[in-house]
């Protein structure tokens, strides 16, 4: 295990490039599978969801090449195997292998997939979809086998625009015969990257961005070179931590219009930024108003930025307050934060942040990805010695975050305990 000890109150100044993008890769990775090909995926972070995405692929026997940024994925010795709990339990976007094998096999079996504890995130919307395209699904004891003789497309309506059930049904059907429409489809910008790779790949997809997708069916897909975008949540934490405690902090290799809503809450606040084409510069001030937040799907405010964005609300003169509508377990940061001298308080899927508070140096526990995200931040600002306990789960989604604050002038250490 592995502990973060954080002395804060340092100005941070320099220049924090952002990584590929988390929520990309994690789909792009057993996306490649579905090629008979050769095909090479660039700007990969290097996080542990990485890490144990390769593990599965390795199991099935895939031939993966890690070279610096960048993943060769060659699939055609690629064996069909159940992919048992001891891979799939260590992400929530193992997930993505069903569709993925489902559609290059017509057949998949696996455990149910693992991940952080924010709530509920059942996966019967990708469940029903494959049903749609002519699949039958059973669970055994978690062990989920999906199979059907031929995928046809159809016409499928999602309940709730999810992020991971647009992109699954569109790994199911890329090779299935006849055209499938996905109708309230998530717009994300990982959906867009998902399906420019299978594009590349021959792939016939459009839409995607919107809410209506539609995916023609091909024979085959074959060998492409594809790049992940920036991480939109990494770039929008790590602008927030700028209006926290930042001098000219320069957060680089963005796509600014992908976090407009946080930077339009932050410029309410009375945040100054300067947004270039690719970067936003930014600077802790003084006297920020209180903001109200409500978390939407995209292009609404992120709910992988609310628990980021807490600390710094305790900055704010008078109340302002985060409703989560995604996640019902988003709130598990709040007692650490309030350990630290803040004064928020949860009732009915609201937290009501009070400010100004400052915040004191503690020992906290980084309960799940954002949540230690929040917890960085506000042992960042503190003042005196943090030390997070649990920052496995931080490491699963930022890209070399102890060197990346380091370079910028943070005083943190990464020790094992």
């Amino acid at each position: 295990m592995k502990m973060l000890e954080i002395k804060g109150g340092n100005p941070l100044t320099g220049t924090i490039r952002i990584s590929g993008a988390k929520n990309s890769v994690v789909a792009l990775i057993p996306a490649a599978i579905l090629s008979s090909e050769e095909v090479t995926i660039c700007n990969v972070p290097d996080i542990t969801d990485t890490t144990a995405l390769c593990e599965i692929l390795e199991f099935l026997n895939v031939d993966v090449k890690r070279a610096t940024e960048s993943l060769v994925i060659n699939p055609s010795n690629m064996e069909n195997k159940e992919i048992p709990s001891m891979y799939t339990k260590k992400l929530r976007a193992s997930y993505y292998f069903m569709g993925a094998m489902l559609g290059k096999y017509k057949k998949v079996t696996m455990a149910l997939p693992g991940g952080c504890s924010i709530g509920a995130r059942p996966i019967n919307l990708h469940l029903k979809g494959f049903e749609a395209l002519g699949a039958t699904v059973t669970n055994k004891e978690n062990i989920y086998t999906v199979e059907a003789k031929e995928l046809k497309g159809a016409n499928i309506y999602l309940d709730f625009a999810s992020v991971g059930a647009t992109i699954n049904i569109m790994l199911a059907s890329v090779l299935a015969k006849g055209t499938t429409i996905i109708d309230n489809a998530a717009k994300e910008p990982e959906i867009v990257n998902v399906a420019t790779l299978l594009n590349n790949m021959g792939a016939k997809i459009r839409g995607a961005g919107t809410s209506s997708i539609e995916i023609t069916g091909v024979e085959k897909l074959g060998k492409c070179f594809h790049e992940v975008i920036p991480d939109r949540i990494e770039a929008g934490t790590y602008v927030i931590l700028g209006a926290a405690i930042g001098n000219n902090l320069k957060i680089s290799n963005i796509i600014p219009e992908h976090i407009e809503a946080l930077t339009s809450k932050l410029e309410e606040m009375g945040v100054f930024l300067d947004i270039g084409t690719d970067y936003i510069i930014v600077s802790s001030g003084k006297d920020y108003k209180p903001v109200n937040v409500k978390t939407q799907t995209y292009p609404g405010f992120a709910t992988d930025l609310q628990q980021p964005l807490t600390p710094l609300l305790t900055m704010c003169n008078g109340r302002s307050k985060i409703e989560e509508t995604i996640y019902e377990n988003r709130f598990m940061h709040i007692p650490y934060l309030n350990q630290m001298g803040a004064d928020i308080r949860v009732k009915n899927q609201t937290s009501t942040i009070i400010g100004p508070t400052k915040l004191t140096g503690t020992d906290v526990v980084a309960t799940d990805l954002r949540a230690g995200a929040s917890l960085v931040i506000a042992g960042l600002m503190a003042k005196g010695t943090t030390k997070i306990t649990n920052v496995e789960h931080i490491l699963r989604g930022y890209e070399n975050i102890v060197e990346k604050l380091l370079g910028v002038g943070a005083n943190l250490e990464l020790k094992d305990i």
